[in-house]
C-alpha cells in the first residue's frame, strides 16, 4: 500500500512509492546510537528515517523483502548515515539481494570504519556464486581484528566456501578454531557446534558429528535461548578434571560409609562467569559530508569498485552483451572509415601521376 504522507517532492514514475508504516511506529523505539545519528537530519526527515527503519527492524525475520523496502525508504532521506546503510545491507542480504547487500556494507565500513560485518559480507560473496572471493575476506587483514562471535561467523562461511568448492577436509579445518571449545557454551556455541557436526558427517565421521550435534542442544538448554537477557558463558561439563574430581567425590564418600579415614573437606571453587561479549558496536562516526541528505538515490554509485563486484550474473552477462555490440558498432564503423581514408589516398595518387 503507498504510503500517502511520503515526504519525496517528486517521484519518479519507474519508482515505487515507500511501503506503509504502521501506525503504533513513532521512531523512539530505535536504539540511542541510531537515534543520535538520526538528529543530525531535518526533522520531517529524522521522523521519516526512524520509522522506517523501525518497520525495517521490525519485519526482517519474517518479511524480509517488505524490510528491505522500508530499509531503502529510509536511505532516501538518510543515505549518508553509517545506520542507514548497514539496515539496507542487512535487509538486502535476509531478501537474498546480495549484490546489493555486498555494496551496502562496504558502503557501511567506510562510513563508520567497523569491520563488524565482514562474515556476512563474505557470505554475501557466496551468494554470487564466488566462493574463492568469499575466502579472501576470511583471509584478509581486518579478519584478524574481529571478536570472538566474529571469528566464529566468519570460520561458518569459510567452512561453507570449501564446501562449495568440494573441498571437504578443508572445510572440517576451518570450523577448528579455539572457539570450538565442547566444554563452554557461548551466544555462538550452536551454530558453531552444528556447523562442524555437519562438516564431520559430509566426510563420513559420523559418531563425531553425533557428539558434537549432541553438544549443541545441550549449549542451547544452558543458554537458555530465548530470554533477553545476555547468558553467561557456561561449563557444558565435558571435561576430563571434572569427571576426576567427581570420582574422587565417590572415594571419599565410600571410605566415609566404611569407616575409613576422613577425607578433607573438598572446597568447591566457584567457576568464575564473563558475559557473552555481543559483537562489537561499530564505531559511529556519524554521517559522512559526502553523501548528499536531499532526496539521493539510493542506486547512485558512490563507489565504483562495490558497484563492479556487486553487479548479478544476469545483469552482469547483459552488460557484457551490450559492450560486445557496441564494440562490434565501434570495430565496423573503424573500419569503413579505414577504407574510406583508403579510396581518397588512392585517388588523390592517380590524380599526381
Amino acid at each position: 500500500m503507498p504510503n500517502a504522507r511520503d515526504l519525496r517532492s517528486a517521484n519518479r514514475p519507474d519508482r515505487e512509492r515507500s511501503p506503509q508504516i504502521d501506525e503504533d511506529v513513532t521512531g523512539k523505539e530505535l536504539d540511542r546510537a541510531t537515534q543520535h545519528q538520526i538528529k543530525t537530519l531535518e526533522a520531517k526527515s529524522a521522523e521519516w528515517v526512524a520509522r522506517h527503519l523501525v518497520m525495517a527492524g521490525r519485519l526482517i525475520d519474517d518479511e524480509p523483502e517488505l524490510a528491505f523496502q522500508h530499509a531503502l525508504a529510509a536511505s532516501r532521506r538518510g543515505g549518508r548515515l553509517a545506520a542507514v546503510r548497514e539496515a539496507v545491507g542487512l535487509t538486502a542480504y535476509a531478501a537474498g539481494h546480495y549484490g546489493e547487500a555486498l555494496r551496502e556494507f562496504r558502503t557501511y565500513r567506510r562510513i563508520s570504519g567497523s569491520n563488524v560485518h565482514l562474515p556476512v559480507m563474505a557470505d554475501c560473496e557466496r551468494g554470487l556464486g564466488r566462493p574463492d572471493r568469499a575466502l579472501d575476506v576470511v583471509r584478509s587483514e581486518e579478519a584478524k581484528d574481529l571478536d570472538a562471535p566474529g571469528k566464529a561467523e566468519l570460520a561458518i562461511v569459510a567452512a561453507g566456501a570449501r564446501t562449495d568448492l568440494g573441498q571437504l577436509d578443508a572445510a572440517v579445518a576451518e570450523l577448528e578454531i579455539p572457539q570450538l571449545d565442547i566444554n563452554r557454551a557461548f551466544s555462538y556455541s550452536p551454530r558453531l557446534f552444528r556447523a562442524y557436526a555437519d562438516a564431520l558427517s559430509a566426510v563420513g565421521r559420523e559418531a563425531e558429528a553425533a557428539k558434537w550435534q549432541k553438544q549443541a542442544l545441550v549449549a542451547e538448554n544452558a543458554l537458555g535461548l530465548g530470554i533477553d537477557e545476555e547468558p553467561d558463558i557456561l561449563d557444558l561439563g565435558w571435561d576430563e578434571e571434572e569427571e576426576a574430581r567427581e570420582e574422587a567425590e565417590r572415594r571419599r564418600l565410600v571410605d566415609r560409609a566404611s569407616g575409613g579415614p576422613e577425607a578433607h573437606t573438598a572446597t568447591t571453587a566457584a567457576a568464575s562467569t564473563e558475559s557473552v561479549a555481543a559483537p562489537n558496536e561499530p564505531e559511529q562516526a556519524g554521517v559522512d559530508p559526502t553523501f548528499d541528505d536531499a532526496e539521493s538515490d539510493y542506486f547512485e554509485s558512490d563507489d565504483v569498485e562495490s558497484d563492479e563486484d556487486s553487479v548479478e550474473q544476469d545483469e552482469l552477462e547483459t552488460n557484457l552483451e551490450e559492450a560486445g555490440e557496441s564494440e562490434s558498432g565501434d570495430v565496423a564503423a573503424g573500419r569503413a572509415n579505414g577504407r574510406q581514408e583508403d579510396e581518397t589516398a588512392d585517388h588523390s595518387e592517380s590524380r599526381e601521376d
